[in-house]
């Protein structure tokens, strides 16, 4: 089907406003611009509200196994190496649904994937509910995968694509906080349901929000961004691009991909997961107790979500390049520290100063890195390219995610854990000097400007 006929069969319902003439933008002479800027749709704020429920179960689908496993595999008496099968089935879910859906996203229209995105959510849930054995539950697992994976993508696109530019950080940050609310949420669950090791309920629990979302995402707008563009490409005012494109020779689409995939990248190999998924094993280590292993699951839980919310007025009031440099100071300081505490002898000292580091840590990260590199990732691309762009860059970050998951305690064991961490370090401090030379700012600013500037930069 032509995208002609598509457009066709969309209706006038979705028509969006005919393109005015190209024009140039004041302040970047080489670059074009089609069309006006397009307004938010109405309903800003429960469309937002809606669609970053995909946040929510992101972050509740990826924590709620951590309590859940302690007691399906007694049940389904699986192995080690099976356990962490049924951990990594999610990841490597993840990373297919972040490759997969950027050109579904482009084609059909961010509405009806996510449509797609919340109806998977619905069936993995209900599936890791009914599993009966081993397989059954990987294969649930899987097919939360692939909505984590193509949430991660499309939910912070279209918040972008909807915002005004003074909202802009602020509403993807929405996804941000409601990712790690689902983190604390599941920890929260599982310390519900721990006593009676009802794990089904745990995952059970998960097909409110999903249910709320696929209903809800019904009557949310399309992207006024993307009825642009499809408008521009119907009368030929904007011509359609290849799909290569995302690899072709344009320089903002080289700059912004080298800024995605790097940030993607830093995001898992400093370390964050492996604070997040093994912290009581890591405070073990440190001399702790660790038999409350939930209970400090949901304390760092809950520095994570206070964090992203201190972020949300902070992302388009100091801006984004800001934010990047002091998380990721904060981030190096904490783990050279933590590295130093973990490789002296454990004591009452030295394990409230790893403890205070972990905490210090995961409070660097959400306020900056977090959030930043999910907001820089829906910015930077051109329009024909910011889907595809990123679904790679959320591509790269759940491959290192698995990576870094599988290698964390196997590289502990055999180098120890200060060394790992001190790598961490290394990673940010890295990362630090690569947004100085690299990052612009996107704060107040329209997506047709920045596009500008990474050209010219």
């Amino acid at each position: 089907m032509s995208l002609q006929d598509y457009s066709r069969r969309l209706g006038p319902s979705l028509a969006p406003r005919s393109p005015t003439p190209v024009t140039r933008t004041p302040s970047h002479p080489s670059h074009q611009r089609q069309g006006p800027r397009p307004e938010p749709p109405r309903r800003l704020g429960a469309a937002t509200a809606v669609v970053a429920l995909g946040g929510l179960l992101f972050g509740f689908d990826t924590g709620v196994i951590s309590g859940a496993l302690l007691f399906l595999k007694e049940d389904f008496a699986l192995t080690s190496f099976q356990e962490g099968t049924v951990i990594s089935a999610l990841l490597l879910g993840a990373a297919a649904g972040a490759l997969g859906s950027g050109r579904p996203t482009d084609r059909f229209g961010r509405k009806r994937v996510l449509i797609a995105v919340a109806a998977t959510f619905t069936l993995g849930l209900a599936a890791a509910v009914m599993a009966r054995d081993f397989a059954t539950m990987v294969a649930a697992r899987t097919i939360l995968g692939l909505a984590v994976g193509s949430a991660s993508t499309v939910v912070p696109l279209y918040l972008a694509e909807i915002a005004p530019p003074r909202l802009r950080g602020r509403l993807v940050t929405a996804n941000q906080v409601l990712l790690t609310v689902g983190i604390l949420v599941s920890y929260l669950v599982n310390l519900a349901f721990a006593g009676s090791a009802d794990w089904r309920a745990m995952f059970a629990v998960g097909l409110i929000p999903s249910v709320a979302m696929l209903v809800g995402t019904l009557f949310i707008p399309e992207s006024p961004e993307w009825l642009r563009r499809r408008a521009g490409e119907t009368s030929g005012a904007c011509p359609r691009r290849t799909a290569g494109t995302i690899a072709s020779a344009h320089p903002a689409v080289r700059r912004a991909l080298l800024i995605g995939v790097t940030l993607a990248a830093v995001q898992q190999f400093g370390g964050i997961n492996s604070i997040i998924y093994y912290a009581p094993s890591i405070m073990a280590r440190a001399g702790l107790p660790a038999t409350h292993s939930i209970q400090y699951a949901v304390f760092i839980g809950a520095v994570n979500v206070a964090m992203t919310v201190a972020a949300i007025p902070l992302i388009d009031r100091a801006g984004r390049r800001p934010l990047l440099l002091f998380s990721l100071a904060g981030m190096a300081v904490s783990l050279v520290t933590l590295g130093a505490a973990m490789s002296v002898p454990p004591g009452p000292v030295t394990n409230m100063i790893a403890l205070i580091c972990m905490i210090t840590y995961v409070g660097g990260f959400a306020i900056g890195l977090g959030p930043v590199f999910w907001i820089l990732a829906a910015e930077l691309f051109p329009p024909d390219a910011r889907a595809r762009g990123g679904a790679l860059c959320a591509l790269v970050n759940w491959a290192a995610n698995f990576v870094v998951g599988q290698l964390f305690l196997p590289v502990a064991d055999a180098v120890g854990v200060s060394w790992v961490f001190w790598f961490f370090a290394v990673v940010a401090t890295g990362a630090l000097v690569f947004v100085v030379r690299q990052v612009p700012e996107t704060k107040n600013r329209s997506l047709a400007d920045i596009q500008g500037d990474l050209i010219l930069r």
